[in-house]
């Protein structure tokens, strides 16, 4: 039987009281109970007692969330299949708490199956992956038209602005955010997920500088291509040939992006762009690589290896996956160990004045009004049933709805429920 978040065994709810047994010995705890001074006691246990307010998501945490339940701030992004805003939960244990919310339109997603594909796997991955340099799934649900993600606020916004405003990196300040970024890649990749979609607007900062990889770009998509199929295939500027010949792929299409992204880093623009699709995808397939003379020989050689066209040949490509790329010359000075720990301090700190601050986004978002608007299209029964299992509570949310006791280290007994014992504590993602 399932309710809620949790998943509840059929047995409990017939085993609903004490056994004969012990019944006694709990009346006379419960008895014993009533009868404290409540406030004398938790006067003599100190600052050590947690004290938890009495409300509905404690004693029952498995109310389910809704977009009521978040108040609207502002547009981060939006595109064809729905929008990204940056939220305030109104309820619960964690309400004050500033998160971005990303909405996609039931509708227009299943109109093809490789974007119903898509959007469930991005689901499925941000549940499953938890990595410092990985953007965080805290919540999903879903309404009768639409589709709910809410992910940790980024507040340092895209490396896409920031390479904007600066024109290009220099290449210590390339270097660290490659090392962030391929430490992900590689992450994924020992889970059997290749990311297909590296490219500045997908990388955001959070409040220190470091880099998350995200899919908040796949919403902006709309904006800049009317072809909607790119959004979930990847841009064409950081995509791998063998993408484009569509003679199948793996894991090393990531490490091209990383090549076109170093690139795109130190010169202002990918190795093989053009002002149509056409000769972008010739540029990919045929074009020659042209290194600029200012580069070090350590990323012009790193270069020349990532963007080979033939996987095989790619430094990456072999059953080793990362260790190659992080053995070069051009992450010479960095400690791998204590950049994954987080301990090297980021090239730039986003100047941001408040856990709300949207200053790092593109304002032709911010200025907007936040509106979630109504959904007209609402699917059958039948096709609803592709988002069956959506909804999902991360569990370190579910650690904060921690159960009322007492300690007895302080001289007081502990007081639990038989049936909360029987009860599983970890959240389970399921159909609403």
């Amino acid at each position: 039987m399932t309710t809620g978040i949790f998943e509840i065994d059929d047995d409990f709810h017939k085993d609903v009281g004490p056994s004969s047994e012990d019944e006694y010995e709990i009346t006379d705890e419960i008895k014993e109970f009533e009868e404290m001074d409540h406030d004398h006691l938790i006067e003599e246990m100190g600052s050590d007692v947690e004290k938890v307010p009495i409300c509905q998501e404690v004693v029952n945490p498995k109310e389910k969330l809704g977009p009521s339940d978040f108040e609207l701030l502002k547009v981060l992004g939006k595109g064809g299949y729905g929008k990204v805003f940056q939220v305030k939960k109104r309820t619960g244990r964690d309400a004050g708490s500033i998160f971005a919310m990303k909405v996609l339109k039931k509708a227009t997603i299943v109109r093809n199956q490789k974007d119903t594909a898509h959007t469930k796997a991005e689901r499925n991955i941000l549940e499953a992956i938890k990595f410092p340099f990985i953007v965080d799934l805290l919540y999903a649900f879903q309404t009768g038209g639409k589709l709910y993600l809410i992910l940790e606020y980024l507040s340092g916004g895209e490396l896409f602005m920031h390479l904007e405003r600066e024109g290009v990196f220099l290449e210590d300040t390339a270097s660290f955010y490659l090392a962030e970024i391929t430490l992900a890649l590689q992450h994924l990749h020992t889970e059997g997920i290749i990311y297909r979609d590296l490219k500045p607007e997908n990388i955001l900062l959070d409040l220190n500088g470091h880099i998350k990889l995200t899919d908040f770009g796949l919403c902006k998509e709309s904006i800049y291509h009317t072809d909607m199929t790119h959004t979930f295939c990847g841009t064409i500027e950081y995509m791998a040939p063998e993408i484009l010949t569509r003679h199948g792929h793996g894991k090393a299409v990531d490490w091209w992006s990383l090549g076109t992204l170093m690139y795109d880093m130190l010169t202002g623009a990918p190795p093989f762009c053009s002002d149509n699709r056409k000769k972008t995808i010739d540029k990919i397939l045929k074009g020659k690589l042209v290194l600029p003379p200012y580069l070090t020989a350590e990323s012009r050689d790193l270069l020349r290896k990532l963007l080979k066209r033939h996987p095989q040949s790619r430094l990456g490509g072999g059953s080793d996956d990362a260790e190659p790329i992080k053995a070069h010359p051009f992450f010479r000075h960095l400690n791998w160990d204590e950049l994954y720990a987080r301990k090297v301090e980021p090239p730039f700190k986003p100047s941001v004045t408040s856990e709300e601050d949207v200053s790092q986004f593109d304002q032709r978002f911010t200025k907007e009004t936040p509106v979630d608007s109504p959904c007209d299209n609402m699917l059958s029964e039948s096709a609803d049933r592709i988002f069956q299992g959506f909804t999902y509570v991360a569990p370190s949310m579910m650690e904060s709805l921690s159960k009322l006791s007492f300690s007895d280290s302080h001289g007081a007994r502990s007081f639990r429920s038989p049936r909360r014992s029987r009860a599983p504590s970890s959240p389970m993602s399921m159909a609403p």
